[in-house]
């Protein structure tokens, strides 16, 4: 090595923004392994790299001792006053060496330690970046996909969208652009891993962030959101300004924004409903499309009974429970439903079996609320306009929260 490369190597660590002091240090400790390797591998050496010049110089290091047992890592006193006359017992001489053609290999240990540090530079540079994007959306071309997972082009690196995190009814075409949840990002010894999603619950948080700045803006809150990627989402939003509708916001004009998300989704239903304080109003509406008659609840270990006339029990249940269970996730209550002519041959045992109120104390108590006629005559939950039928043609794998499936 020479002035010249010394000098590169400033250039290069300003430009891909590397640490000149660790790289030098990286390329001692190589070059001593070098030197052991190729030279002698029992020799205790130092090297010493001169910052301005390049110049590499080679000591073997030498216990200094009265009598020499292992000339390979002893000396003794007068031959080391040789090199060096303030020399002492005990000290450790330093003894110059000038090993044949150590000058080429010490250039290509350099390149390769320079090689090797732009690399780790770059992928902690993507390590960094991505890091802090965790749980954000991104938006990616697919490369490929094989039996487990789909690769996806993020530019400057490759995304992994794992089998867990796939959508059973989605198509990943090749060139197609799609948008992703950045799950997960791992660090590892060649490049960062970035473990994509499609089948987050977050996605869909992301997808209303970007469609809808009332979100952004805070105007507009999501509360809950159930998800059974690939067939129906059930959202609560609620607004923190009067004058302003949650649900048409996110709906848009002619539903322009919630359908341009159902589109990024492939056609996965979304239903948005009102969040309430009142929890049995809550129920009811996460139960929409179906009319609600009456809400019984235990509020102690959140259990509640809904009643709904007979021709809505099917639709308030769901294909599969799947309505049930999403509103059960959704509020975070457990629901059973029954028929208002189930509902009437129950006993106030069986009603309190159900609620979990077989011991009532003072903190359990059982509370009704019966729907009135006006409010029968509105929608419980509000869905956008030209409302297609419900269609459920996905079976969930999550345990159905509601008894009512028996039925």
């Amino acid at each position: 090595m020479n002035n010249d490369f010394m000098l590169a190597l400033d250039e290069l660590c300003k430009e891909k923004n590397l640490d000149k002091p660790t790289i030098l240090d990286a390329l001692q400790k190589a070059l001593i392994k070098s030197y052991q390797k190729n030279y002698d591998n029992q020799e205790n050496v130092d090297v010493i790299i001169d910052e301005e010049t390049g110049k590499i110089e080679v000591y073997a290091l030498k216990e200094i001792v009265d009598e020499v047992n292992d000339n390979i890592v002893e000396i003794s006193l007068k031959d080391a006053r040789v090199i060096n006359p303030t020399y002492r017992l005990g000290d450790i001489a330093r003894i110059k060496l000038t090993p044949k053609n150590f000058g080429r290999v010490a250039a290509q240990t350099a390149r390769n330690i320079v090689i090797q540090k732009i690399r780790d530079a770059q992928r902690d540079s993507l390590y960094g970046e991505y890091i802090e994007r965790a749980n954000e959306m991104i938006t990616g071309t697919i490369q490929r996909e094989d039996k487990y997972n789909v690769y996806v082009n993020l530019d400057k690196i490759e995304g992994i969208v794992p089998a867990k995190e796939q959508v059973s009814t989605e198509k990943y075409l090749p060139n197609a652009r799609m948008k992703f949840l950045i799950k997960e990002v791992r660090n590892s010894s060649k490049e960062p891993q970035i473990i994509l999603s499609r089948a987050s619950q977050d996605l869909i948080t992301r997808l209303f962030e970007l469609e809808v700045p009332e979100i952004t803006d805070g105007i507009i809150e999501i509360y809950s959101l159930a998800r059974e990627a690939g067939s129906r989402t059930k959202m609560a939003v609620f607004s923190n300004d009067e004058n302003i509708d949650a649900i048409g916001a996110c709906i848009g004009f002619k539903g322009a924004r919630v359908n341009s998300i159902v589109e990024e989704l492939q056609g996965e239903k979304i239903d948005i409903i009102n969040f309430d304080k009142d929890i049995k109003v809550f129920i009811s509406n996460a139960l929409s499309p179906a009319d609600i008659i009456k809400v019984l609840v235990n509020e102690k270990n959140k259990q509640s009974l809904v009643v709904v006339a007979s021709d809505q029990l099917s639709l308030a249940i769901g294909k599969e429970g799947q309505n049930a269970r999403l509103a059960a996730r959704l509020t975070g209550w457990k629901i059973d439903i029954k028929s208002s002519e189930e509902f009437e041959k129950l006993s106030q045992v069986d009603i309190d079996e159900i609620l979990g109120l077989n011991e009532l104390d003072e903190e359990s108590q059982l509370s009704e609320e019966s729907l009135s006629k006006d409010e029968e005559d509105l929608e419980v939950s509000e869905d956008y306009d030209n409302k297609e039928p419900v269609e459920e043609d996905y079976i969930g794998e999550d345990e159905i929260d509601d008894e009512s499936n028996e039925d």
